[in-house]
């Protein structure tokens, strides 16, 4: 079936590929954009997009203690430099790091899916604790490669708890200064 299904793509992308070669024969248009920024790390590609995934938790845990078990994650930094390659910028020593997501009672990261009454909260290793949106407390920058590590936790917010399966979505920014 697999099979079957790419060659059909390509049947029609040859197909569409001629329509569009004699119509507009000699004539063309490449439109593209981006950025370039200067930044001391690079964000190591394992650490761009992750998936934690939260064990199996009994209501009860949430209703009685109003906190699930802490699941680590990490954001790792690679090829980290102090020094800024532009003119008239200082060199680099600290940066920051905010998680952002939709949120629920405005202090923790919401979740959607049949499950009800929880959030998700972010705390760094020395038990900061992430505020959608907000910095967290400044780092400084190590040259080479670092790890920074993270808990995430389920936590009961101000609904009635209702089991099922969540899922959400927090992105994370790194500002450099």
């Amino acid at each position: 079936m697999r099979i079957f299904l790419i060659s059909l793509f390509s049947l029609a992308v040859l197909s569409q590929f001629s329509v569009a070669n004699a119509a507009g024969q000699g004539h063309g248009k490449v439109q593209m954009q981006g950025m370039i920024i200067d930044t001391p790390c690079a964000i190591s590609a394992e650490s761009l997009d992750q998936s934690i995934d939260l064990d199996v938790l009994p209501v009860s845990t949430i209703v009685n203690e109003g906190v699930g078990p802490a699941q680590p994650f990490t954001i790792k930094l690679s090829n980290c430099s102090l020094e800024s390659s532009l003119k008239n910028k200082n060199d680099w020593s600290k940066f920051s790091i905010a998680f952002d997501g939709n949120t629920t009672n405005g202090d923790l990261f919401s979740t959607s899916g049949e499950a009800n009454g929880v959030g998700l909260q972010i705390s760094d290793k020395a038990g900061n604790i992430a505020v959608p949106g907000q910095a967290m407390p400044e780092n400084s920058i190590t040259p080479g490669s670092m790890t920074i590590n993270y808990n995430l936790r389920l936590m009961a917010d101000q609904n009635t708890v209702r089991a099922g399966n969540f899922q959400s979505t927090i992105r994370f920014r790194m500002d450099y200064y």
